[in-house]
């Protein structure tokens, strides 16, 4: 008798139509959101009207975005157990109906591209089909049969009340809390998010922070060790690095749609829907607030670098990145410009032989890095994608600037050692001669890794990471020692 009954429940089930949302459920993200990032990358001045658009109402805001542009949904970040879970439903021949807030146009080419829905429920630029007025919807669509739900966040409290089955994907801590006060049975989670943690750290490229130690490098060559400008050039450190996370989350957040399509972008946390895009503007707020305030209270000049340093990256990112030459004389800037805001922040004076060596050797680097990237693409066959203006002819001029640039930078290093600035500082500074050989070494073993196409990250990462960069570093330290003996 019992083995009949749950016989007929599972056939009562079965035959109910699965209606499920798209924003954070079916696709991790929110289109509506990734369409608005899109359309301040594509048109930016046209994005300058959306708060007009929204006084029509989010129906019409929504029908009014899409009309300018269209996410690729081929690549949006969906959920992969509930996709899974909907495809074997379908192979059952279950219904499955797509219920979103969504506008209708972007609903209905999800729809197409899936090809697993019986039929699409969504706003239609006067409407905004969320909450009780999709619960409308539903209830008078499937009067007869009912209907199971899937969502993810608050506004789907009233749809799984009146489901047979409440299902979640990805739930939201508001709408757990809501679930557990209400009592509401949840028949399956369907999980797909990154660690926390893991997401967060790469969502601010902790990494990238080895670039900042150059905050010091002033400091230490002018043998200035102090406990309290120590300090001061800790906090310029953390300064530039809060800053710098809170530009490569604005880049990341502008080039969502880009980085869907490339192989391994596609992972990052923001394109793979791991990481909210309101969660990446709170760490951006607080970030910048941080960094600016610190700043402040450092010196006036420093504050001036920081803000020179913001303004040029997000100039970099949103434009000069993609100006051949241009893009590579503004990085390796932006190396020298580190070391210039170190000597602010710890009132320490900027050797006119250290601004010229590291400007031809951050120009260098700044070439190896464009030339790998052209040398990988012509290593695998791919086609240029990039969008940075260079050609795959454009290969050798590279490698000829960039080598110039670097043993430019040891010529300038000999004649430090050969002049009056190195004397107030070592006491035998004829040992420095020793460093001459090392920084060759260096240099010409980067410039040959990356020719064969084995330079797959930042020079200056690969500088702070790669076991043969730091035991000749170790080597470099040790020599300016004895010479400072």
């Amino acid at each position: 008798m019992n083995q009949v009954v749950v016989e007929e429940t599972v056939q009562s089930a079965s035959s109910r139509p699965i209606c499920v949302d798209l924003d954070g459920t079916l696709v991790k993200s929110d289109t509506l959101i990734d369409s608005l990032l899109l359309l301040v990358r594509t048109y930016p001045l046209r994005s300058l009207q959306a708060p007009l658009w929204i006084t029509g109402g989010k129906a019409a805001l929504k029908a009014k975005v899409v009309s300018y542009v269209q996410l690729d949904v081929e690549h949006l970040p969906y959920n992969s157990e509930l996709l899974e879970y909907l495809r074997a439903e379908h192979r059952q021949g279950r219904k499955i109906y797509l219920t979103t807030g969504a506008d209708s146009s972007l609903a209905h080419r999800i729809a197409e591209h899936l090809g697993i829905f019986e039929g699409v429920l969504a706003s239609d630029g006067t409407v905004n089909l969320i909450g009780h007025n999709k619960l409308d919807s539903l209830k008078q669509l499937f009067a007869a049969d009912g209907f199971d739900y899937i969502g993810n966040a608050p506004p789907d409290v009233p749809l799984f009340e009146h489901a047979g089955y409440a299902m979640v994907a990805n739930p939201s801590f508001g709408l757990r809390a809501l679930i557990k006060s209400k009592k509401i049975p949840v028949r399956h989670h369907f999980r797909d998010q990154g660690k926390p943690l893991k997401v967060f750290l790469k969502a601010i490229r902790l990494h990238q922070w080895a670039k900042n130690i150059l905050i010091f490098a002033p400091l230490v060559l002018a043998h200035s060790f102090q406990l309290p400008l120590i300090v001061r050039a800790i906090v310029a450190f953390l300064c530039f690095s809060l800053c710098a996370s809170a530009t490569y989350i604005i880049n990341d957040l502008l080039d969502i749609e880009a980085d869907r399509r490339h192989h391994k972008k596609r992972l990052r946390p923001f394109a793979s829907g791991n990481l909210s895009v309101q969660g990446g503007i709170a760490i951006i707020v607080v970030f910048m607030t941080l960094s600016l305030a610190g700043a402040a209270y450092l010196s006036r000049d420093f504050l001036g670098w920081l803000l020179l340093y913001l303004v040029t990256t997000l100039s970099y990112s949103l434009y000069l990145k993609r100006v051949v030459l241009i893009d590579v004389i503004l990085l390796s800037g932006l190396y020298t410009l580190r070391m210039l805001a170190g000597g602010a922040a710890t009132y320490t004076d900027f050797s006119p032989w250290l601004a010229a060596f590291s400007i031809f050797l951050f120009l260098s680097l700044a070439m190896v890095k464009r030339f790998s990237e052209l040398e990988n693409i012509k290593a695998k066959g791919n086609a240029l994608s990039n969008g940075r203006g260079y050609l795959l002819a454009d290969i050798e001029q590279l490698r000829a600037f960039g080598t110039s640039s670097a043993y430019a930078s040891v010529v300038v290093f000999a004649f430090y050692i050969y002049g009056a600035g190195s004397a107030g500082l070592y006491q035998h500074p004829s040992r420095l001669w020793l460093m001459t050989p090392l920084l060759i070494l260096w240099l010409s073993r980067v410039w040959l890794l990356a020719s064969r196409g084995e330079m797959d990250e930042d020079p200056v990462i690969f500088a702070v990471t790669d076991r043969m960069s730091l035991l000749i570093g170790a080597f470099v330290v040790l020599i300016a020692v004895l010479a400072a003996l």
